[in-house]
């Protein structure tokens, strides 16, 4: 093979290189002894934000968050004064940080190459934040499973004994005339009440469900929560005000579940305000999806506790167990594509945003027939 052959084949190879680099899925970035960027590649783009040619020429410490500024410095003129170094050829993790400003967790693993005398460093990023957000879910739903067997040990052994003091509660409760041992009475029976429901709850937030889904026309259910609780809300003077739009708008979901949380919703928002005012209950379509709202005219919640508002046993009610948000949460996030949210302004009132992905409606769909099995 002659040397122009050879070159040739040789520079075919450095564009082969460096296109499979330039379109690999992890960051790579180069530098050399002085930490002047020399290389970064589309990853590398999408990962840290910034263009290739704002950090070709650039020194990497500019780029890098404070928490590995420092360390990064050090350890690229320790290298190149001993020839040694603990990252090289090993991974670790370090928070990176974006153009934005905003830090994510990141590993990295380091190679070193001379030539002509010369140190050349490259490092191979790969953002964890997927990886992190995953295993955080999946610790979760261990701790939950956890929990869940434990409140069920516990509710087991803690019902029939309630069961039976609210029983002979009753009873006793029918036979004695008196007005103060009445009030006695009536007073164990509402706790035994108040207990028995502490234990469904704590059932309902830990032990694991299995979502009955269906498709059906969320616009029918709002109406129905409406009505469910129209009678109730007017006795406390309060109004519900439904509004939903024309046309049947379909979901596939819980409908009992979903009802459970649009009735504790409801509840909460009468529950928020101090006197007579509206709750409103509205469903629409939005960018392929529909939204839910439920929104009051109540104080809203103060800064320092919407932080701890879905945290179990956490309420500001004389009377509240603390875990309605936390179940109906739940009951939405694990609703494919559902999102539950809530906004609420110290003064202006609370709105809680559910949003599920909306099913194409046939004209079968919109005569009515909402019942029909949902993919499971």
């Amino acid at each position: 093979m002659c040397m122009n052959e050879k070159n040739d084949a040789n520079l075919n190879e450095l564009s082969i290189l460096k296109g499979a680099v330039d379109n690999a899925n992890e960051a790579f970035v180069t530098i050399d002894e002085k930490s002047t960027v020399l290389f970064f590649n589309r990853a590398a783009e999408h990962m840290f934000g910034y263009q290739r040619s704002e950090i070709i020429g650039r020194d990497l410490a500019e780029i890098l968050g404070p928490a590995c500024r420092a360390g990064h410095q050090q350890a690229v003129a320790a290298f190149v004064k001993n020839g040694k170094g603990e990252l090289v050829g090993h991974e670790s993790e370090f928070d990176a940080m974006r153009c934005n400003g905003e830090n994510f967790p990141a590993a990295i693993s380091f190679s070193v190459i001379q030539m002509e005398g010369h140190y050349f460093f490259t490092g191979i990023v790969r953002d964890l934040t997927e990886t992190k957000a995953l295993h955080a879910q999946v610790v979760q739903a261990e701790r939950l499973a956890a929990l869940g067997q434990m409140v069920a040990e516990i509710s087991h052994e803690i019902k029939n004994p309630l069961v039976m003091i609210g029983g002979f509660a009753r009873q006793l409760l029918k036979k004695i005339n008196g007005e103060s041992e009445q009030a006695k009475l009536g007073l164990i029976v509402g706790e035994v009440e108040r207990l028995e429901k502490l234990l469904a709850d704590l059932r309902d937030l830990y032990r694991p469900r299995q979502l009955d889904l269906v498709d059906f026309n969320i616009d029918e259910l709002v109406r129905e929560v409406c009505d469910l609780t129209r009678e109730d809300l007017k006795s406390h003077t309060i109004a519900i005000e439904c509004q939903t739009e024309t046309g049947a708008k379909m979901i596939t979901g819980d409908r009992d579940k979903l009802k459970q949380v649009l009735l504790n919703l409801v509840k909460n928002g009468a529950e928020a305000l101090s006197g007579p005012g509206t709750v409103t209950l509205s469903s629409k379509s939005e960018e392929g999806n529909i939204v839910i709202s439920i929104t009051d005219g109540g104080q809203g919640i103060p800064p320092e506790l919407r932080e701890k508002i879905f945290s179990p046993f956490f309420t500001t009610k004389t009377q509240g167990t603390g875990l309605g948000l936390c179940i109906s949460k739940r009951i939405v996030d694990e609703h494919p594509g559902g999102c539950f949210r809530l906004d609420s302004e110290e003064g202006k009132g609370t709105t809680v945003t559910i949003t599920l992905p909306q099913r194409p409606c046939s004209c079968l769909l919109q005569g009515g027939q909402s019942g029909k099995q949902g993919q499971k």
